[in-house]
């Protein structure tokens, strides 16, 4: 057995909170560079540059990329030769998170009641989905789950017969309903298959991936390509001012189901797209 220490944990998490919160991705940095190339509105091309500009002061002033610092969400693997020393694993992700937002002065978006409205005093409880894996090794990925993009998320249960046709346009048209709501050029999370319960959490997952990361069956490799290339045909643009860039790319992740359904869920992330890991 491998021995990790509750306060290891607690400290990991806590920069992790900070930093996917002050520092863009370099694959959204990128994609706003490549974005700029092509884009052709001088709307939008000023809405990306603004965009650059932004990415550039939140790293150097050391603020968050947005004000909607969101949930904290969690995939974890811990490994079967992993043992959790002075703590529990779940109590020092919530500790670290505790921790990274009030020092990082990162906003508090949780409330302790759905219809109450109570809110909490930290961002705490984090949203936790752990998996048991082979291994001696502990892996933390760290999410934002924020409103604007979130609120815009959508899930449906097809019916078989509605085949991938009936998939793509559920997608293509929760993409266009969301508009500038999800805060444009954003990430599209899909997932397909599964239950009711799984299918969204497959389209959270695939947004872990990074921009021209293609699914590597090429069934699924090709349907993306086809859904970015309807979606920025669209014409919604960068924040919604119109151009060629409203989503920098789309994932999508499947898993079996049962021969009667066909459940779909798109879960969409705003340009920032804040997302980070660790390995202990």
């Amino acid at each position: 057995m491998r021995d990790i220490a509750y306060q290891d944990i607690v400290d990991i998490v806590r920069g992790l909170c900070q930093t996917a919160n002050y520092r863009m991705g370099a694959d959204i940095a990128k994609a706003i560079d490549a974005a700029l190339s092509r884009e052709v509105s001088p709307l939008g091309r000023e809405a990306l540059e603004i965009l650059q500009k932004n990415a550039e002061i939140a790293v150097r002033d050391r603020i968050p990329l947005c004000q909607d610092t969101g949930l904290a969400l969690y995939f974890v693997e811990l490994g079967e030769e992993v043992r959790v020393t002075g703590g529990r694993l779940e109590d020092a992700i919530n500790e670290g998170t505790r921790r990274g937002y009030a020092e990082g002065f990162l906003r508090n978006s949780v409330v302790l009641d759905p219809l109450r409205r109570n809110p909490g005093p930290d961002n705490t409880p984090a949203i936790v989905h752990l998996s048991l894996v082979p291994g001696d090794r502990l892996k933390i990925e760290y999410k934002v789950v924020s409103a604007g993009c979130e609120n815009m998320s959508r899930m449906q249960m097809l019916k078989p017969s509605d085949g991938i046709d009936g998939v793509k346009n559920f997608i293509l048209t929760a993409v266009r309903e969301a508009g500038p709501s999800a805060c444009p050029p954003f990430t599209v999370g899909v997932g397909i298959g599964g239950d009711f319960e799984m299918a969204p959490l497959l389209a959270k997952k695939a947004l872990r991936r990074h921009v021209g990361e293609r699914h590597p069956d090429p069934f699924y490799g090709a349907m993306e390509t086809d859904l970015i290339e309807k979606i920025n045909k669209m014409g919604i643009g960068p924040v919604g001012l119109g151009g060629r860039t409203t989503a920098f790319d789309l994932f999508v992740e499947a898993a079996p189901c049962h021969i009667a359904s066909l459940p779909v869920a798109v879960n969409l992330a705003c340009h920032s797209s804040r997302h980070k890991e660790a390995v202990l």
